[in-house]
């Protein structure tokens, strides 16, 4: 589409000849060792012949000894021309290793406490609190994606998070996750610092359903049964049909059995998604995390998921995160984050009152002045 042929080729060609250049020098190495040993051996045996010849010749030693001298001889050289192909082998494979061995030694961050930590119930409330939180990805040490964030998430309550790219949404759903660990402040789950809990413990609770669903090779069983392998077929089914995707995999060629490619290859952005609602009913983990879950789909596969969406909440902690506002307007509270900061919670008509960033977004998704009387100005830092 970038008519970017040219250039892309040009690119490859360097790096192919970067390799093939490489490949000359280990090659060129080799062959003059090699060639070094055989001249070594071959000259070692046209000595001997040399001298074992004029001393045959003088009597002091038979034939029979000079020639099972010099068949001895080719063993030991043909085995020294051995070893130095291994020799070359042997340098191939240390690099190689060198670069195992530090893959091996990297060390997770993320880990249990050493006296393993405390244990959670088996069904927990779904409360969470985040308090004076303070977070920066490692590649951005000197920004804050999370700066000063206190916020608690009620039991069984449904919590929107709203607002511009880069506010920090998506980095709460990891740290509620513990796949990073903030560099100030810490998350509560039933009371009980994430950092004191097991990380297998702990994501036991939670069902993730994300904008970009992770769908693996193999059947859509499998891909269904990921979040609980011990899952029934009937089961399995069970959540197809609450998630609107068990008509659809009906038609497939194989139904429950076809396989996918990698990604979901060959199924429409709906349709995995509903995947993704199916793989989390079975989990049926009492916190439920959507990140963007209808984004970019039609109208037709939007219109589904929502239908699938309600029986999924129920009963459990939902945080949602959400661009469109028509899709979250009859959450419970609506948390609106800016820059990593919380600038507001409340429901909706109490934010289109009360919060500048609120009412802008609003105004601009459902094309109208939703104050009534003219938006109030947004401050600099809210823009």
């Amino acid at each position: 589409a970038y008519n970017h042929q040219v250039q892309d080729e040009q690119r490859f060609a360097v790096t192919v000849e970067d390799a093939f250049v490489t490949a000359r020098k280990r090659i060129l190495q080799r062959s003059w060792l090699i060639t070094l040993v055989i001249m070594l051996v071959l000259g070692a045996v046209g000595v001997m012949l040399w001298v074992g010849g004029m001393d045959v010749i003088s009597g002091r030693i038979s034939g029979g000894e000079l020639a099972a001298f010099v068949f001895y001889s080719l063993i030991v050289g043909s085995a020294v021309g051995t070893l130095s192909e291994v020799l070359g082998e042997l340098q191939r494979a240390a690099g190689a290793a060198e670069r195992i061995g530090e893959l091996l030694q990297s060390g997770n961050e993320i880990q249990a406490p050493a006296t393993g930590g405390v244990r959670l119930p088996e069904r927990v409330s779904g409360r969470m609190e985040l308090q004076d939180l303070r977070f920066s990805y490692p590649s951005r040490p000197d920004s804050y994606a999370i700066d000063g964030l206190n916020l608690t998430i009620n039991p069984g309550e449904t919590l929107a998070l709203v607002g511009p790219s880069g506010a920090g949404k998506s980095t709460i759903f990891d740290l509620l996750l513990r796949f990073y660990d903030p560099q100030q402040g810490r998350v509560l789950l039933e009371g009980q610092p994430l950092t004191e809990l097991d990380p297998l413990d702990l994501r036991r609770h939670f069902a993730l359903v994300s904008q970009s669903p992770a769908l693996f090779f193999g059947s859509v069983e499998d891909n269904i049964r990921y979040g609980n392998p011990s899952a029934t077929i009937a089961q399995v089914e069970a959540a197809a049909r609450i998630a609107h995707a068990h008509d659809f995999i009906l038609k497939m060629p194989d139904g429950y059995q076809t396989h996918l490619g990698e990604s979901g290859q060959g199924l429409s952005g709906g349709q995995r998604q509903r995947l993704a609602i199916a793989r989390a009913l079975l989990v049926d983990a009492p916190i439920l995390l959507l990140d963007e879950a209808t984004s970019a789909l039609d109208a037709q596969s939007e219109h589904l998921i929502q239908q699938a969406l309600p029986q999924l909440m129920q009963g459990r902690t939902t945080l949602v995160i959400a661009h469109r506002l028509a899709t979250v307007k009859n959450a419970d509270r609506i948390a609106v984050m800016d820059q990593g900061k919380l600038v507001a919670v409340g429901t909706h008509q109490q934010l289109i009152a009360s919060n500048p960033l609120y009412a802008r977004l609003a105004a601009l998704q459902f094309s109208a002045d939703p104050v009534g009387g003219g938006l109030p100005p947004i401050a600099a830092d809210q823009q």
